[in-house]
């Protein structure tokens, strides 16, 4: 799954300690989401929604969606 995580973060001019730290988990969490190596659990994606005052599906592109 893909996500818009690091260029919201960015935007922002936060850093990944800096996100991290407001989400509550490690500098480690935000990198493996950034890198597409970890999908996020439904309260992390979201509280991650929630700090940048968007929905769910604006900040995670599902792949395997069919429209």
């Amino acid at each position: 799954m893909q996500n818009r995580i690091q260029k919201l973060r960015k935007e922002r001019r936060l850093t990944q300690s800096e996100l991290a730290e407001k989400l509550e988990v490690t500098r480690q969490t935000i990198i493996s989401l950034e890198n597409g190596r970890y999908n996020a659990s439904l309260i992390l994606a979201y509280k991650i929604a929630r700090l940048f005052d968007l929905k769910i599906e604006d900040i995670f592109i599902f792949e395997g969606e069919d429209d």
